[in-house]
């Protein structure tokens, strides 16, 4: 009992205590789930665990600092690397052409397919589009450790999945600072889910997949400063040091899905600039962040998120902005994500849904982008046809191109629309229906013919949430308006949940988890203050089934 656990043929000193599991083990989850695997994990906590939650503390003094009537702008402090003349260390091959990329869950079927599809890049995502549940992250652990070394594979009663000679290049999303990992503790508490996604498929994956160039290669999500970027800078460089890879292997692209992080694009490429290929248009989550971030301010309340559309306002601005920031930093700048899916059995909405999706796709590479998401496989040759015919070249870094001048005021500027009737009860409905399958285990969803991620029900929350703090006027069906009060959302709120009811049947209804989700909905749209993220509660409930 009190021998020391062997480590590459050296036993780990007494004092240096493993990471502890506090799940039930599932098959192969010892393959990664290793005692050195464990002892790394727990470096990881011991060092990089206090700073992440002194940021996370800076982040609810910031928002303090808005909700008390202050805006976001650039630091004064960083002025002198916004004025000076830097770039990013140069791109590694396999990241230079990634004018298509495809999103997905870790899910292993869906992995398969996601590298099959023809996008050049594919982001395997422990984040938004997974449930966090412990068998999700592990086997998604897993899943990275067979692709890593070239046994991914899946056979069904119906089928075989294998993967095909060329596939996408793999970049591993993992979750934000702001998450934690119950099912494992250091010290008692629960350890940073981001560095347990991160520090599990690093040390089983970041040699192989360093030796040949495939990687390791990383998104980081939900940033939203760039004290937040260089604490990843600083994981990066104690990773590579342990596994003796040279510094500047791992290579990054950043999610600027935080209003406070699209003020701090330059800063965030300077710290990360030996690890950084490129910053994202994380459009739905941004959308969130902008209503959160600006909760006090009346004068920023947005329409129904149908008519907040990348082509005007704050929206707009920020792509700009991006482009010619990441630009001039020899960055690539990735435009957003395009959420349709087919339509079955209706061959015109099918049609005009790809129309949709191929004017979104011509305008990001008009304006500058080097390259897309979308979240299905049907969507990637229609993406791709647009960028090879606007973009010839693996990406636009280098093409000379006048971009306007994006101000401070042109950031913040709000989206002019209606809000309707239809429109809170397509929040509500959506969200609620997202939630459940969220708390049973999925967390990429097709509603609607959109594959929704937890941003969607984000949005939709804090939507409610700013109409009903700001009293909006609301465009009801019988042709008047009507100001959004507690007693008119709680009653369209229970003709919502009473139509998903009727249509799950009582027995399906709480088996789904409806019930637990439309409660979870309900009290992160009416609190007092808006909670940060649903998901924090929601992952209480998850964890207790």
């Amino acid at each position: 009992m009190n021998a020391p656990v062997q480590t590459q043929g050296q036993p780990i000193p007494r004092h240096r205590v493993l990471a502890k599991v506090t799940r039930e083990l599932g098959p192969h989850y010892d393959d990664v789930l290793t005692p050195d695997a464990l002892l790394f994990l727990a470096d990881l906590e011991r060092r990089f665990g206090p700073q992440r939650r002194i940021l996370l503390e800076n982040r609810k003094l910031q928002q303090e600092r808005f909700d008390d009537g202050e805006l976001p702008t650039q630091p004064v402090e960083t002025a002198h690397i916004r004025n000076s003349a830097w770039e990013v260390d140069p791109c590694p091959a396999a990241l230079q052409d990634r004018r298509v990329e495809i999103t997905g869950p870790v899910d292993r079927k869906m992995m398969i397919n996601a590298l099959n599809c023809g996008a050049k890049v594919f982001m395997a995502d422990f984040e938004d589009a997974s449930s966090p549940t412990f068998a999700n992250m592990i086997e998604g652990q897993i899943n990275m450790r067979d692709y890593a070394r070239g046994t991914l594979s899946l056979k069904t009663d119906k089928k075989s999945y294998t993967l095909n000679d060329n596939t996408a290049t793999l970049m591993v999303r993992p979750r934000g600072w702001h998450l934690e990992e119950r099912g494992i503790t250091v010290d008692g508490k629960p350890m940073s889910a981001s560095l347990v996604d991160f520090g599990l498929h690093f040390f089983h994956n970041g040699e192989l997949l360093a030796a040949d160039g495939r990687g390791p290669f990383y998104y980081l999500p939900k940033i939203e400063s760039y004290q937040e970027a260089r604490l990843w800078n600083d994981v990066f460089n104690f990773a590579q040091a342990v596994k003796d890879i040279p510094n500047g292997t791992i290579k990054t692209t950043v999610l600027i899905e935080t209003l406070p992080a699209a003020f701090q694009m330059e800063e965030i490429l300077y710290v990360l600039r030996r690890h950084i290929t490129g910053l994202n248009c994380g459009r739905w989550d941004y959308i969130f962040s902008y209503i959160k971030t600006l909760r006090n301010h009346a004068a920023y309340v947005l329409p129904e998120r149908a008519q907040v559309g990348m082509d005007r306002d704050f929206l707009r601005a920020y792509s700009l902005r991006l482009i010619e920031t990441c630009h001039r930093r020899r960055a690539h700048a990735m435009g957003g994500m395009a959420a349709q899916i087919p339509v079955k059995n209706d061959e015109a909405a099918n049609a005009a849904a790809f129309a949709k999706v191929a004017a979104d796709k011509r305008r990001e590479a008009e304006q500058g982008h080097d390259g897309t998401w979308v979240a299905h496989p049907a969507l990637v040759a229609i993406a791709m046809e647009v960028f090879d015919a606007a973009m010839p070249g693996k990406h636009q870094i280098h093409k000379k191109k006048q971009m306007p001048r994006i101000s401070n005021e042109a950031m913040l500027s709000p989206h002019k629309g209606t809000i309707t009737e239809v429109g809170v009860r397509t929040n509500i409905e959506v969200a609620v229906r997202y939630i459940a399958a969220w708390l049973s285990g999925r967390g990429a969803v097709p509603i609607h013919n959109l594959m929704e991620d937890a941003a969607t029900a984000e949005i939709s929350r804090a939507q409610i949430w700013q109409w009903l703090a700001h009293g909006a006027s609301v465009q009801m069906e019988g042709g008047f308006s009507e100001t959004l009060t507690k007693r008119l959302y709680a009653r369209l709120f229970a003709e919502e949940t009473a139509k998903l009811r009727i249509e799950a049947g009582d027995a399906e209804y709480g088996e789904g988890r409806f019930e637990e989700a439309a409660k979870i909905f309900d009290e992160t749209a009416t609190a007092a203050i808006l909670p940060d993220f649903l998901t924090i509660p929601a992952y209480d409930i998850l964890e207790t089934t």
